[in-house]
């Protein structure tokens, strides 16, 4: 799979993706994909039972149905309104996984694309994975280039960089020349999104990106089979990605990350599966305060805590103190190290029934909140690990602490495909009947067994 005569990094990734055939890819690659797509599935399922998934089958139903799948509403929308919709789905609980060097939910926009694409085409379950894979190792390998600066500049790297690996994967599955998928990347430029401010608010929009990913993906891959011209710089032109988008940031970009061993070290594998369902970037506190509780600690003898925290990620999970300390709905919670924290210690879990609305107003894990305060740590590991340590300092003068030096579910502390049935099987389960957990469960780790439309369908089907 050279790719020696390419010149712009778009040229490079569409000639690996062109290239790019099942059979190239390792099995045991293969198998964790396969794993990831299960993870998302369950959570999609889960998804389903919120009130944010129904608005927007509601929104997008009244735009025009059609004959493309939703997993597990049983409902029939056009191609790009189901990746939306399956792309809401994946993301919605912020349960999904994350690449930690490129700090991208890679899975949520590369799935949903590949998934209606495939079965809009009709082809092989092997020709899906295939595709899925390609757009995760440019999804990840891409938003690596920028080492964490898109989150530093109020960009989310999972809409703004999952909109390149979408239109790579459309482009694939249409049978496109590389030379047609580096002007799909070209054309993504104009259409890649997503904004950070859903942070200040806890607004709803974040939900959105990795399907808006997908939408533009496979616009910009569509128009690019017709012929439309896109720019060649995509990504390290005077106003390409990194440029426009990071300003003086784009100084400390590394874009040897995007094809250094491309095709033979699979980013696939760097991919975290998440423990807990929350921004990754307060699952090390929260396991930390879940074992100081399990040693002992009780909300009551405690007088103060420090949470440490990677400076990255400060404006994201800390700040500001006093709304962190407060999240008004689950989307704040989920990105409030206070929050996390204080119901670690007092409840010994952080999962999604400590986001419901009862859990939120609790006055025990509040004023336990108000007790949290933050500190840059000088040992973080970030961004390979999302580092965290609690440090409770008790009424008796007795000072306590545990740390997470790398946190669970991380690439070099990963989940086993074991686990992440498990956690499919806990998330379908909320929504689906037994039967149709096991039948879904057949369905994605079969992939490769049967034609992409039959996975579809069976995803689709309600409970």
């Amino acid at each position: 799979m050279s790719t020696a005569q390419s010149t712009t990094l778009a040229e490079q990734l569409g000639a690996f993706a062109a290239q790019l055939r099942p059979d190239d890819i390792p099995a045991q690659v293969r198998e964790r994909a396969c794993h990831l797509m299960l993870d998302a599935t369950g959570i999609a399922c889960a998804s389903t039972g919120y009130e944010f998934a129904q608005r927007t089958l509601n929104a997008a139903r009244e735009l025009g149905e059609g004959d493309s799948d939703v997993i597990a509403m049983g409902a029939k929308l056009s191609l790009r309104d189901a990746i939306l919709l399956n792309g809401v789905l994946v993301h919605g609980l912020d349960y999904d996984d994350t690449h930690g060097r490129g700090v991208i939910h890679a899975t949520a926009s590369c799935y949903p694309t590949a998934l209606g694409v495939a079965a809009k085409l009709s082809v092989s379950g092997a020709d899906l994975l295939c595709a899925y894979v390609v757009g995760m190792e440019l999804a990840t390998r891409i938003a690596s280039v920028a080492k964490g600066g898109f989150h530093q500049v109020g960009f989310h790297p999972t809409g703004l960089v999952g909109a390149f690996a979408c239109a790579v994967i459309a482009g694939k599955l249409q049978g496109q020349s590389a030379a047609q998928l580096a002007h799909a990347q070209g054309i993504a430029l104009s259409t890649a999104s997503g904004s950070l401010e859903f942070l200040e608010d806890g607004a709803w929009t974040k939900r959105l990106h990795p399907g808006w990913a997908g939408v533009a993906g496979l616009t910009a891959a569509t128009l690019a089979r017709h012929g439309f011209i896109g720019p060649k710089a995509t990504y390290e032109g005077r106003f390409g990605l990194f440029n426009s988008h990071l300003g003086e940031r784009a100084a400390e970009c590394d874009y040897s990350l995007a094809t250094a061993d491309l095709g033979e070290v699979w980013e696939v594998t760097q991919v975290a599966v998440k423990p807990l369902p929350a921004c990754h970037f307060t699952h090390a506190c929260a396991d930390a305060a879940m074992q100081l509780r399990q040693q002992g600690v009780r909300s009551e003898d405690v007088h103060s805590i420090v949470a440490l925290v990677p400076k990255e990620t400060v404006g994201i999970v800390c700040e500001p103190v006093a709304s962190k300390r407060r999240p008004k709905n689950s989307y704040e919670a989920q990105f409030s190290i206070p929050y996390a924290v204080a119901s670690g210690l007092l409840r010994g879990r952080y999962g999604l029934v400590e986001q419901e609305a009862q859990a939120l107003t609790d006055p025990q894990v509040l004023a336990l909140a108000d007790k949290v305060e933050y500190a840059i740590d000088p040992a973080s590991g970030f961004p390979r690990h999302y580092s965290g340590e609690v440090v409770v300092t008790l009424n008796d003068g007795r000072v306590l602490r545990h740390r997470e030096a790398i946190n669970r579910g991380s690439s070099d502390r990963p989940l086993s495909n074991a686990e992440i049935v498990d956690k499919f099987r806990e998330n379908a389960a909320t929504t689906q009947s037994p039967q149709r957990v096991d039948a879904l469960l057949d369905a994605v780790l079969h992939l490769e067994d049967r034609p992409a439309r039959a996975c579809s369908q069976a995803l689709a089907a309600r409970a």
